[in-house]
This record gives structure tokens, sequence and C-alpha cells, in this order.
């Protein structure tokens, strides 16, 4: 009887250390919980992006000053990116993602009552570098607890819980910002912001198959160097600061074109463009899927080819071959980078906290960079000049795709 015991408890241990496989409980909890933390995430990040226009008039500044609302906190988050995701592998992944969570949104309920536009930077600024531990850790916490067969579905889900709540962080601000002020408009963001935070802090599960390890600068040049002598990795770093440097700078001017001439259209009626993002919701949870399926190279060239359809279609000056634009570039940039994201967590065998984070530095760093010179492109050139910038940056983006055809052995 003793040994049977034995045995039965090694095979319970065994099965209780095995990465999570989809359908299972343990599945659902983990993808639940981020899904919530990137609802909670992005509300936080994306909120002032739906209060561009209102920033600009309440406090008498530019269309690119009150962008740079959005850029100083991607910016500062991306600078943080790999300062979290080191501290996450001493600490560990889920006491990190708590610490981040909770620390952004007591910034963010504080935030609506800025006096002046330089507090309001500097205080998103300081919610950047707060927000960074939930997306420096989570793809990381994900490649190691999930079964790399069902990675790409589980990766799709988190980002489908992005998409929702950037979604949430432009619809519910514009909406409440039309018959109200930003200031409002803000706290009621931050209010739901925390509540989705409260919700991953009450679900998520401990990590169970990391290791904590001992961190050091020279370590972490190490790996930061390891994972940088990749060519695949280097690539998808490379795509994910154009595409998401593209994304942010489409939608950080959609705003000052749909209110102004020739469409002249209510703020309210605006922020219900952000609705596209549930095409987002949709596409990152197939792409990851079909990538797990039918391989990460033709699903990441298909998506980024889409999302050039709809920028063209975004040029004329016609609000449904806009609207249409618009649907398609959204679907196509979260599909590119549910794949691309789920792709480095395959590609970096070890390390993988660090691989993440050099790709997210490289994410946020191109929404902060291209974000602010697509202001100097528009104050150029308008939605015509931006549109240019945005399609230059995808030509590169598409010959990164080409590449990965090359350069990656893993698919």
């Amino acid at each position: 009887m003793s040994g049977r015991y034995v045995v039965t408890v090694e095979k319970a241990i065994e099965s209780d250390l095995a990465p999570l496989r989809r359908g299972s409980t343990g599945y659902r909890t983990v993808t639940v919980a981020l899904f919530a933390a990137g609802l909670s995430t992005f509300i936080s990040m994306y909120a002032a992006q739906a209060l561009l226009p209102a920033f600009a008039e309440g406090f008498d500044v530019s269309p690119a000053v009150s962008a740079l609302s959005v850029s100083a906190t991607t910016g500062m988050l991306a600078l943080a990116i790999i300062p979290a995701s080191a501290l996450s592998e001493r600490f560990g992944r889920t006491r990190v993602m708590i610490a981040s969570a909770s620390a952004s949104c007591v910034i963010g309920l504080l935030l609506p009552l800025s006096p002046t536009i330089e507090v309001l930077l500097i205080g998103r600024a300081a919610q950047g570098l707060a927000l960074a531990g939930v997306p420096a850790v989570a793809m990381a916490y994900l490649a190691e607890e999930v079964d790399r067969r069902d990675l790409g579905a589980a990766m799709g889900r988190y980002v489908a819980g992005t998409t929702i709540g950037g979604l949430i962080g432009r619809l519910v601000p514009s909406a409440v910002v039309d018959f109200s002020t930003w200031r409002w408009a803000l706290l009621t963001a931050s209010v739901l912001s925390a509540l989705f935070a409260l919700n991953m802090i009450r679900q998520l599960p401990a990590s169970k198959l990391f290791r904590p390890q001992p961190i050091s600068a020279r370590t972490i040049a190490s790996n930061l160097r390891r994972h940088l002598a990749n060519p695949s990795l280097r690539t998808l770093f490379a795509l994910g600061f154009i595409l998401m440097g593209g994304f942010v700078s489409i939608y950080n001017f959609l705003g000052f074109r749909l209110t102004a001439a020739p469409f002249g259209l209510p703020e309210a009626l605006v922020g219900l463009v952000f609705l596209f993002y549930l095409a987002g919701t949709f596409t990152s949870a197939v792409a990851g899927g079909a990538s797990d399926r039918l391989g990460r190279r033709s699903v990441l060239l298909g998506s980024v080819v889409v999302i050039g359809i709809g920028l063209a279609l975004t040029v004329p000056d016609n609000l449904a071959l806009t609207l249409v634009g618009m649907l398609l570039f959204t679907g196509g940039f979260f599909a590119a980078h549910s794949v691309a994201s789920g792709w480095v967590g395959l590609i970096a065998t070890d390390h993988r906290a660090e691989a993440s984070a050099l790709y997210l530095f490289a994410y946020y760093a191109g929404s902060s960079v291209a974000g602010a010179l697509a202001g100097v492109a528009y104050a150029g050139g308008g939605w015509v000049g931006v549109s240019a910038f945005v399609g230059a940056l995808l030509l590169v983006a598409f010959a990164l795709s080409l590449k990965m055809f090359r350069t990656s052995t893993v698919d």
C-alpha cells in the first residue's frame, strides 16, 4: 500500500507541475486573470487618447502637445519594462504584476486633479513607470505556465483583453466628455481600471513553473545580449516598434480628423469609432489559434498586408471608406501583435522575461517615438501627412515579415 501511495503522490505532483493545457481549470483561471490584467492596463494606458482634443482645448495647447499625454506614458513604460522584468526574475511574476497594477491605479485616480498640462504629463509619465510590471511579465508568465501547443491561443486571449481594455479606455471617456469635463471622463476610466485590477489580483494564480533567479546588472546585460544576438528575435523586436508606432500614430490623430471638416462629427460619435477595437479582440484570438495550426510566418505576413490596405482606405475624404479602413487597420494590427508577441516566447527558450521585455520595450518605444513624430507629420500635412508617415513604417514592417521566413527556425 505504501509503495502504491508514493507512486500516486508522485504522479499528482508531476501533474500539478505540468504546463497548463487548453480546456483545463488552471488554463481558464490563468487566462481569465490575465484577460482582466489586459483590461486594467490598457484602460489606464490609453484613456488619455480619447481626450486629446479635450486636453488641447482645456489647456489651450496644440494637438502635438496634447498627444504627449500618450507618448509620456508609453515612453516611460518602455524604459521601465526591462527593470520590471528583472525584478520578476528575483521576486516572482505574480508579485510584480500585482504591485504594478496597484500603483498604476492609485496614480490614475489622482490624475484628474492635474491643474496644468505639465502636471498631467508628469503624472502620465509616472503612471507609465508604474504600469510596466504587468506587460513586462504577462508574456513570460504565460510562456512558463502554458503548454507550448496552446501558447498561441493563451496569448491571443491576453491580447484580446488588451484590445477590450483599449476600447473601454477610449470609448468611456469620449462618451463622458461629451456632456462633462475631461476630469470626470478620466476619473471614470480610472475607476474602471481599478475594478479590473482588483479582479486580476483576486484570481491570478501563483506561478507553478517559475524558479527565482539571482539578478545583477551583469547577468541582465548578458541575457539581453544573448537575445539581441538572435536574428529572429531582433526582427520581432523591430516589428513591435514599427507596428505599434504606426498604430498609435493613427489613433492619436483620428479624433482630430473626424471632428474637423469635412466630417465634423461630435465627440461622442467619434468615440464610437473605438468600437473597432472589437475587431482586434476577434482577430487577436483567431490569429493566435491560427498561428498554432497554420504557422506564424504566413499569419504575420497576411496581417501586415491587411493593415496596409486598411490605412490606404482612410486617406480619401469619404467617411464610409475611412471607417472600413479603420476596421481593417485595427484588426490587422492586433492579429500581427498577437502572433509576434507569442513568437518571442517560443524562440526564447530561456530567460523569457528578458526576451519579452525587449519586445515590449521596442513596442512601447515605438508608441512613444513614432507617436511624437506623427505630431510633426500631422502639423505639416494633416491626415495625409500622418498616413504617409505610417505607410512608410508599414513598408518596413512588410520587409521584416518577409525576413522571418528566412531567419526563423521556430514556427
